[in-house]
């Protein structure tokens, strides 16, 4: 079902159709809607999937807690960590998330660079 609203945003009026939806999402028909139109409007398919870049992190990696920019990196390739150790910081909405080891060992490999995005998952670096 289909209603008709008038709305202002910064002094400009704009005339807007806004259609009824269930709860489930799907738009609700109008009354007089023959059961084709409305088998028609449920058969569109949704967008495929969005692939990941993301590869699947190997034992010893260290991988992105959240989405983000790698704000730091504290931590080089030798460096020798523990558990527990902060070894990045990561900010996304303007906070800085500290990322620390859950590994420890020897640094063998960074993966990422200071101001890189990065995604949730995302091998940041490598312990061995």
């Amino acid at each position: 079902m289909s209603r008709k609203f008038k709305i202002s945003v910064d002094g400009q009026s704009y005339n807007v159709v806004v259609d009824e939806l269930t709860g489930d999402g799907v738009e609700t028909p109008p009354p007089a809607a023959t059961a084709h139109a409305v088998a028609a409007h449920a058969a569109v398919a949704a967008p495929p999937p969005v692939q990941s870049t993301v590869l699947a992190a190997a034992p010893g990696d260290e991988v992105a807690p959240l989405a983000g920019v790698v704000e730091s990196i504290e931590v080089a390739v030798g460096t020798k960590i523990q558990v527990g150790d902060r070894i990045a910081v990561i900010e996304a909405m303007k906070m800085k998330t500290d990322v620390f080891a859950k590994h420890g060992g020897t640094v063998t490999r960074i993966a990422v660079k200071v101001h890189e995005g990065v995604e949730t998952g995302q091998v940041l670096l490598s312990v061995g």
